[in-house]
């Protein structure tokens, strides 16, 4: 929002603004009125301190309900306090204690070690009693370092104190900075925290005795609490947890054997079909069809850019894996473009059904791409079909958030003026909503295809042939020569496709 001059403004503006600030600021209204009629004169920061913010530190922040500018505050001031902990009730000699008890016990094998030397008449003795007096000094070394340490606790508390004064002097210099941006947004959206809460003090002195209490006896007695040190877990929790699911995939896999089964037959088909095309057809014939569609779909350019790269992917023979490659990846992207829009669809005009899919987009879009190999073997077993299939969870999620977002992007006056017109709801979808939102899909397709091509080297590890494998190969034996020109044929394929689908810019 921008800042109004004061002094411009007429004496009932001037009145209704100290009215709001006085709704606004609850506690302290006389002192919030000169705060924001002075920082109000000019947009931007302009320094004041305020007291309580001052005194109270995070807590004023809380209780404003300025919950970022308390969480930042709370750990920059836990650092203080634990400098203070550590100083005033923190065992500082702890590590070269442990130290040279670890140094006594050594010491005391060396004195048997030569008492047993001279028993024996042996002539080691010479060189154990040299090592008995190096450990000897580096015991009292340690034990030096330790009444050192416990010496030195002041200058712990003389740090922490430095810091919390210095956080807390940057709290109070920009308290009044951070309510007055409070108050603006407050002016719009009246949801916005105002006032003084006593309810968020309460929470915020609980949040932070919590995390400055803990950490105080993390960092200052490591030994007192042993639960602060190690999350409290059973690793039988884990193996019984692990035992079930493993039970639902055998159960699952067991109950779902035809479905299963008829999956893996139609994705080999599909695959073989497309390999069939691309391998078995002619390369000069495969290699001026790329080059044709990239002529049509992007322009001379983008035609010469494609012939070169399958120059690159024939001359050094990558030619039959490359198009393997693109088969699996064409099986994918086909499978995965299908299902992926007219789902968008759906869920573009039914916002419950899109409530419904998201969490289930998210879960695909944030497991690893390795992991979603275990399933897809459990269920399908290792090839080119799981190949597919992991490719294609890995490569959906994009085609179907574009294609919601680009349908939810379409201004409603052109829909509401299509069906003035009588527009039904079939004309609706194909000449209204899907021209319109055609280059958002299309830039999903793009990141489908592209994400679809960088899981070729994951599923290589479970039998899908390719680029991959040749990568995979390459890490095993250390070849980087090897490696980095299969991956250059991996980036040209995907440069390929990317401009194909993507057309003219």
């Amino acid at each position: 929002m921008k800042h109004v001059e004061t002094s411009d403004m007429a004496p009932e503006n001037a009145v209704q603004l100290q009215a709001l600030v006085s709704e606004f600021a609850g506690r302290g209204r006389p002192y919030y009125q000169r705060v924001f009629a002075y920082m109000m004169q000019a947009p931007g920061f302009r320094f004041t301190l305020n007291a309580a913010a001052a005194l109270l530190g995070p807590l004023w922040f809380g209780a404003r309900g300025l919950w970022s500018w308390f969480l930042g505050f709370v750990l920059l001031e836990t650092l203080a306090f634990v400098q203070i902990g550590i100083g005033l009730i923190g065992d500082l000699g702890r590590e070269d204690r442990l130290r040279a008890e670890q140094i006594a016990q050594t010491l005391d094998l060396r004195r048997q070690q030569i008492e047993a030397a001279r028993q024996a008449g042996s002539g080691s003795v010479a060189s154990l009693e040299r090592a008995a007096a190096s450990l000897e000094q580096a015991l009292a070394s340690a034990r030096d370092a330790a009444e050192g340490a416990i010496a030195g606790g002041m200058m712990h508390v003389a740090l922490g104190l430095a810091l919390l004064l210095a956080i807390r002097f940057v709290a109070a210099s920009i308290a009044n900075w951070t309510l007055e941006r409070q108050f603006v947004r407050w002016r719009s959206d009246r949801a916005a925290a105002s006032g003084w809460s006593p309810a968020r003090l309460s929470v915020a002195s609980v949040l932070m005795a919590a995390v400055v209490g803990l950490s105080i006896l993390r960092f200052a007695m490591p030994d007192a609490f042993a639960i602060l040190n190690s999350f409290p877990t059973n690793r039988e929790w884990r193996l019984d947890l692990g035992d079930g699911v493993q039970s639902v995939f055998d159960w699952t896999k067991t109950a779902g054997r035809g479905f299963f089964d008829g999956l893996t037959v139609g994705m080999r088909g599909l695959l073989d079909w497309i390999e069939i095309l691309l391998v078995g057809t002619p390369w000069p014939v495969v290699a001026l069809v790329f080059v044709m569609l990239a002529w049509l779909s992007g322009g001379p350019s983008v035609a010469i850019f494609t012939g070169a790269a399958l120059a690159y992917l024939g001359l050094l023979d990558f030619w039959e894996k490359a198009m393997t490659t693109i088969a699996l990846l064409g099986a994918a992207a086909l499978i995965s473009i299908t299902i992926g829009i007219p789902l968008g669809i759906f869920c573009a005009r039914r916002p419950t059904a899109f409530a419904i899919v998201r969490p289930v987009l998210d879960f695909m879009q944030s497991m690893p791409s390795f992991v979603y190999l275990i399933p897809v073997v459990a269920f399908i077993g290792s090839g080119k079909p799981a190949g597919v299939v992991a490719t294609m969870i890995f490569g959906s999620p994009p085609v179907i958030r574009f294609t919601v977002l680009g349908l939810q992007q379409i201004p409603a006056s052109v829909r509401e003026a299509a069906m003035a017109f009588g527009a039904s709801p079939r004309y609706l979808l194909w000449r209204v909503d899907l021209p319109l939102a055609r280059k958002t899909i299309m830039a999903g397709v793009n990141q489908t295809i592209l994400l679809s091509l960088a899981m070729v080297v994951v599923a290589s590890l479970i039998g899908a042939k390719g680029l991959g494998e040749d990568v995979l190969e390459a890490l095993q034996y250390a070849a980087a020569g090897q490696g980095i020109l299969a991956g250059l044929a991996i980036l040209f394929c995907a440069l390929i496709l990317d401009r194909i689908v993507a057309g003219r810019k």
